[in-house]
């Protein structure tokens, strides 16, 4: 399918839903988190869409593979501060599974995009 911007592509609005969802779920997280897991996981759920952006407007197949392997790095960045959420209890572990069960479906589609872009 050929998009017309990246917005449309189903693998980016899944991961600009998780960045929103992660939002929200930091906004309860203590004063003292600002600098530490907060920032850390607000930037690496955003890094999911805004990679996928970024390799949209790339031009050649191995740029954009680049750009959505980076993504997928993201993703399971954003997995593994989730994890240490739930572990030192900031976080619950219903909310975090839905937020990893969004995430892995992105990571599932990206893997999609990458193989075709290798092909």
């Amino acid at each position: 399918m050929k998009y017309i911007t990246f917005k449309e592509m189903l693998v980016w609005q899944k991961a600009m839903h998780v960045a929103t969802e992660i939002f929200i779920l930091t906004k309860s997280l203590p004063r003292a988190e600002d600098y530490g897991l907060t920032s850390q996981i607000r930037r690496a759920a955003l890094s999911v869409s805004n990679n996928i952006a970024e390799g949209f407007g790339r031009h050649n197949n191995r740029d954009k593979a680049y750009y959505y392997i980076v993504s997928r790095d993201s993703s399971f960045e954003t997995q593994n501060c989730l994890e240490y959420g739930l572990r030192v209890e900031y976080f619950k572990k219903e909310e975090t599974n839905k937020i990893c069960e969004s995430l892995n479906e992105v990571i599932h589609e990206l893997n999609k995009i990458i193989k075709t872009l290798k092909g």
